[in-house]
């Protein structure tokens, strides 16, 4: 596998736990988030295919400008 595409799968994975985190916590400060434990997975499976989806079109950019 290609380093930028394991980069990107990671960048996904950290964005999927991140959000997974976002909602545990707003359920144990505020409560109910209104969204079942499979539509939290749901949005968080989206939110991780986005997040990796935008780091592997981006990376190229910012590896060019000497960024990384």
């Amino acid at each position: 596998m290609p380093s930028r595409v394991r980069s990107a799968a990671l960048w996904g994975v950290v964005g999927a736990l991140a959000f997974l985190v976002l909602v545990q916590g707003y359920r144990l400060v505020v409560g109910s988030l209104g969204l079942d434990v499979g539509a939290a997975l749901g949005v968080a499976v989206a939110v991780g295919v986005v997040v990796g989806a935008a780091s592997y079109a981006t990376e190229k950019r910012i590896a060019a400008k000497g960024r990384t």
